[in-house]
């Protein structure tokens, strides 16, 4: 009998948690990032990434949500290129790219870590309602709050809610799990 399988007669920590569930894929998009400047979904293949969706002029949930977001770019600025933040507006009449801009400058956004999306209504509500089911941009301007988890393949792995207790401290982990991943 291994050392391993010896232990994990008296405990499981060999085995180490769980691998994270697949709930989904995001599919291809295109939008307009805070630069201006066209941003492609596919320069997000092969990396972690952290999205939420906000709007510049929410005075209730979306400033937790930004903060967290800058939290765990904190966190994640050691690990190099590797993982990227995305905020999506549910406002995009109002967000243009200007207004992005000062948004992202607001929360110290790193420039190419942390991206600030806007473009047409109908594409990201697609986004929201049937990629990452987190409901409709409709312009009620109702929104979730939880922060998900993409791999690097593209497939949402976790759903953290700004009302959970350390959010960022478990995004971060699931952060460490996916990149021990190899496919």
């Amino acid at each position: 009998m291994t050392a391993c399988a010896a232990a994990l007669l008296v405990s499981p920590s060999c085995s180490g948690p769980p691998p994270l569930p697949m709930l989904g894929r995001i599919p291809e998009f295109a939008l307009t990032a805070q630069t201006g400047q066209p941003f492609q979904s596919k320069s997000l293949d092969g990396k972690i990434w952290v999205a939420d969706f906000i709007y510049s002029t929410c005075t209730g949930p979306c400033p937790r949500m930004s903060s967290l977001m800058r939290q765990v770019q904190s966190a994640v600025s050691a690990y190099g290129e590797g993982v990227k933040l995305v905020s999506f507006t549910v406002d995009p009449e109002r967000d243009t790219a200007v207004i992005l801009a000062q948004y992202a400058e607001r929360y110290h956004a790193q420039d190419g870590r942390w991206f600030f999306l806007t473009g047409e209504r109908e594409t990201l509500h697609r986004l929201k309602r049937e990629a990452f089911k987190l409901g409709d941009v409709d312009g009620s301007l109702n929104h979730s709050t939880r922060l998900v988890l993409i791999d690097r393949q593209g497939r949402v792995r976790g759903y953290y809610g700004t009302a959970d207790e350390s959010p960022v401290v478990q995004i971060v982990r699931g952060i460490k799990q996916l990149q021990k991943e190899t496919s």
